[in-house]
Parts: C-alpha cells; structure tokens; sequence
C-alpha cells in the first residue's frame, strides 16, 4: 500500500537541492561576472578568495538536483534533456571553464589575464544558459505521447534571451552583495557603489519578464488572474526584499544587503512554482505522469535522507570555518 505521496515529496527535495544551488551557488557565479569589472588585480584575487573555499561544494546541490530528477522523474530527462541539450551543455561547459580557471589562476603568471577570461566568460555562459533554461521550461516544450518533437534551437527565443540576461543581472547582485559581506575597504566601497544599480536593472528586466509571461503561456495566465488574491502576495514580497536591499545599501550594512538578495530569489522562484505547479514538463506532464516506480522513489529516497543532513552539516561547517572578513594578500590556497 502506498502510505505517502513519494513524487510530492520527491518535488519537495529536488526544489530544495535547486533553490539551495541558486542561492549559494549564485553569488560565486556573480562575483566571476563582475571579474572584469574589478577597480584591480590584487582586487581579483580578494574576490576570488572570497568564494575559493566554498564554490565547489555549492555545486553539490547542483548534483543533488539533477541526479534527485533522473531518479525520481525520468520522463523530464526524456523529454528536457532533447528539447534543451545545448542550453545545458553550454551551462556544464561555463562550469568547467571557470573550475578549471579557479585553480589555474592562482598558479599562473604571465598567462593570468586569459584564466582571468575564461573564469569570468564561464561564469557568464553558465548563468545565462540557466536563465534560458529557465525561460524554455516557462514557455512549454512541444510534446507527442511523452516525446519532444520541437527543434534544436526551440530553446532560445526573445523571451529565454531575457531570462538568461535577467539571470545575470540576477547573480551579478548576489555577488555584490557577497561581496560587501565579505570584504571591506575600497573593495567594499566598490560593491557597495554597483549594488544599486544592479537592482534597478534586475528590477526593470524580472519587471518586463513579469508582464511578458502571461503572454507566452495561455495556463499561467489563467493562474495568474484566476488567483490574484494569494499570487500578488509573491511580488509584494519582492519588492519588500528589494527595498531592503536598497535601504541597507544606503545605510551601510553589511549582512542584510545579501540576506535581502536571496530573499528575492526566493519569492521569484517560488513564484515560477506557483505558476507551473504541478507540473513538471509543461504544458501536459504533472509530477505524477512523469514519476517513476514508487519502489524505486522509496529505495532512493532512503539513501538520500541519509546524504541530506550530512551535505547540510558539512556545508554550515564549511562557512563556519571561513566566516569572516577576505582580505589582501590571505587566501584558502
């Protein structure tokens, strides 16, 4: 007898892995987006320092969120996987870029300024490849009797380019923001000064995706103004967040300009589950079509309840160790 709803809990946990990798993973992708625009090299190294401890487990959520998808809802990769392959390779190849850039940048000397390249280039590429990503999976995919029949290139129209831009814009804040937590002085001064902007322009593009959106998809326009009593809670909540950002900023602090940042990136993802739940290959599939054998959901689910808590664990002990201030010249490596 099936004694629980597995693919709701199997949802709950994937959502989990991918907002947490959006939010810890972000900043890190956000701080190699503003490399280029470092006030100097030295500079570049405190930034780079900043997240060297704890980049590469961040994209364990990543993993966890993927592999949680195979294993739970194999219909998404069947479907997912055709429509949007190239998005996803050039996400997976910006994420390589930039590891291997992370590690060889801190060894080379007359070649630093390409590695310095290919961490910023990497970490722009991945960003804007899960902004379109998430842009296709808002449009819909064409589908067959559980098969992608679309092109290649389906993928990417004017709306997922916006997304994918918004996404940067996205992350560029975060890494800001982590940016003023983390260090101080010039740098500091610096991040600070880019912060407000970078919200203005986060704003006006989520704004613009926010009235386009009704528009691409005749079902979220429906939910959206068959419910307007509980979905304008969401945006409410958005624009709180981005009011504390900027009045955080203008008053100097130091934590709450971060916290703020990822409370926005909650309420935005939270408002593309409201407008697509429950379904997981839009416009056709719910989580439950597309859902593998409950024996085979409850033997993961098992291993995976032991993994969780200690990726948690682990993680908070991680910040733990470097919390605190990166300054000039000290670094994990």
């Amino acid at each position: 007898m099936e004694m629980f709803d597995l693919a709701l809990i199997w949802a709950f946990i994937i959502g989990f892995g991918l907002i947490m990798y959006v939010l810890m993973d972000g900043f890190d992708l956000g701080v190699g987006i503003l490399f280029p625009f470092a006030p100097s090299e030295q500079d570049r190294d405190t930034m780079m320092n900043s997240v060297a401890p704890v980049w590469d487990g961040n994209e364990t959520w990543l993993v966890l969120g993927g592999a949680g998808l195979l294993a739970a809802f194999p219909m998404v990769y069947t479907i997912l996987l055709p429509a949007m392959y190239i998005g996803v390779f050039l996400m997976l190849a910006g994420l390589i870029f930039r590891g291997v850039a992370f590690e060889f940048r801190f060894k080379a000397r007359t070649s630093r300024y390409l590695w310095n390249w290919a961490f910023a280039g990497g970490s722009i590429v991945a960003t804007f490849a899960q902004g379109a990503v998430a842009g296709a999976y808002i449009q819909g995919f064409n589908t067959v009797d559980g098969v992608y029949v679309g092109g290649a290139l389906d993928w990417l129209t004017p709306f997922t380019v916006l997304t994918g831009l918004g996404t940067v814009a996205g992350y560029s804040l975060l890494g800001s923001t982590w940016l003023i937590l983390k260090t101080e002085g010039h740098l500091q001064d610096w991040a600070y000064r880019i912060t407000t902007p970078l919200l203005a322009t986060v704003l006006v593009i989520f704004g613009i995706i926010s009235v386009w959106t009704p528009f691409v998809d005749d079902m979220v326009r429906e939910r959206w103004f068959s419910n307007l009593g509980v979905i304008w809670i969401l945006p409410a909540l958005t624009l709180l967040c981005a009011f504390q950002i900027w009045n955080s900023v203008r008053n100097r602090s130091e934590g709450m300009p971060f916290v703020s940042t990822m409370g926005l990136f909650i309420t935005t993802y939270l408002g593309l589950v409201v407008s697509r739940w429950p379904y997981v290959v839009p416009p056709n599939h719910t989580l439950w079509d597309a859902a593998s054998a409950y024996d085979s959901q409850l033997f993961l689910l098992i291993g995976l309840l032991f993994v969780i808590p200690i990726v948690l664990v682990y993680t908070a002990w991680t910040y733990w160790v470097f919390r605190g201030k990166v300054r000039a010249g000290e670094g994990y490596h």
